[in-house]
């Protein structure tokens, strides 16, 4: 055997454990070995959720030149940075498109999936209606009353 370990084995050995990784804090010290304590008990780490930030977007149908392909305008309010103010910000997605069903003005939703092509991650499906005007705010209807024009 050789009197130098290989740095693999050496680095294998060293298995770091955090409290970030495993949902709470462990029993172990920073080189992996554990804590002699008579009632050690082991727990299984606790299975963290998947944090799916930004999967869905909406936006609004801007270019559809392209074959298959969308260009959507997502606004999205974000902070000012010196003013603390918010502020809306643009910016403009490729998304697939696979039955060219989309006309400039739709508002659309876009997925997040594998890359399609260099610029192109995202999918164009449908929005959901969005809610028309409020019970109060009806648009006016018509009183019954003929007016002068009409009679």
């Amino acid at each position: 055997m050789s009197l130098i370990s290989p740095p693999v084995l050496q680095i294998k050995s060293l298995a770091l454990a955090t409290p970030f990784l495993h949902g709470a804090a462990t029993n172990t010290t920073h080189l992996g070995r554990k804590h002699s304590s008579s009632s050690s008990v082991q727990t299984s780490p606790a299975v963290l959720p998947v944090i799916r930030a930004m999967r869905t977007m909406q936006g609004k149908v801007v270019c559809n030149t392209n074959d298959k392909t969308v260009a959507v305008e997502v606004i999205r309010l974000a902070p000012h940075p010196k003013y603390k103010r918010r502020v809306r910000k643009k910016k403009t997605f490729q998304a697939h498109d696979p039955l060219n069903q989309f006309q400039v003005g739709d508002f659309v939703q876009l997925e997040k999936g594998r890359p399609i092509s260099k610029t192109k991650t995202f999918w164009a499906v449908p929005a959901p209606r969005r809610s028309g005007p409020k019970d109060g705010a009806e648009a006016p209807q018509e009183l019954g009353i003929p007016l002068e024009s009409e009679s």
